[in-house]
């Protein structure tokens, strides 16, 4: 459901000629655009170029391995929710995001060039900021590196993927678009049990139709059976009234029997 956009060096030229996200045909997309995926498309100078406040519906912008040293020249995106920077050369200058992208929520930094916790400062004025990740960045290495974190930045929830528990993150809250997925999904399933629930009526309905067939014609069946055996019945009975002398008739006499009762006289 969302508008998505996906740029992989392979298609694009490379040597001199501009890298595919500076050549300013990112201006022609439309604002509509929620999703911005620009990895490994290299800046030869290294700051962001070709994405202005015209994405103004922008939900994720990924720049990973691109190259980066600065984030000075991003553009306001207030939509902007999940921003992903890591393995890039970025060692400062985080001011620019808290000014810029108010509803940041989740910030990967990992592989960069951070090496004091000051650096990171900027961030606290991120409210909306939940989840960071600075993997591969020299200050991970410092003592009480996730004490310090979690002190200085307390709007946070998760820090590389872990809570102040040591609770990892589920999938749905690592990701900055688990929970719309998640209702997504949700709705599906409603909507497949409905249909599974529709069809099974459908198929008692059908079983009750067929069962009410069945029995009207049994019901014609034994009703033209019957009928029959009442018809056999009334002929016996007719038969039998033909064969035998009606009751309180008198037996006629034979001239022959008359002669008999002469000749005994």
């Amino acid at each position: 459901n969302r508008n998505s956009v996906y740029s992989y060096p392979l298609f694009h030229p490379v040597g001199d000629f501009e890298p595919c996200w500076i050549n300013g045909a990112l201006s022609l997309l439309s604002p509509q655009v929620q999703e911005l995926v620009l990895d490994n498309c290299r800046s030869s100078e290294g700051k962001i170029e070709g994405i202005t406040e015209e994405f103004s519906n922008l939900e994720l912008l990924s720049l990973i391995n691109v190259g980066l040293t600065s984030v000075a020249d991003i553009p306001k995106l207030a939509k902007l929710k999940k921003l992903e920077l890591s393995d890039n050369r970025i060692s400062g200058g985080l001011e620019v995001l808290a000014e810029r992208l108010v509803n940041l929520t989740h910030l990967n930094l990992s592989g960069n060039k951070f090496k004091d916790i000051s650096t990171l400062e900027p961030l606290k004025k991120l409210p909306q900021l939940k989840s960071l990740d600075l993997f591969n960045c020299e200050v991970t290495n410092l003592a009480d590196y996730r004490e310090s974190i979690f002190k200085l930045l307390p709007q946070l929830t998760y820090l590389d993927g872990y809570d102040i528990d040591d609770c990892e993150a589920s999938d749905s809250e690592g990701e900055g678009d688990g929970v719309d997925d998640e209702d997504e999904e949700e709705g599906e399933s409603e909507d497949f049990e409905e249909e599974e629930e529709e069809d099974e009526e459908d198929v008692v309905a059908e079983e009750d139709d067929e069962d009410d067939d069945s029995g009207d014609e049994d019901g014609e069946v034994n009703g033209d059976v019957d009928s029959e055996e009442e018809d056999d019945d009334e002929d016996e009975e007719e038969d039998d009234e033909d064969s035998s002398p009606a009751k309180g008739e008198k037996r006629k006499r034979d001239p022959e029997d008359e002669d008999d009762d002469d000749d005994d006289e």
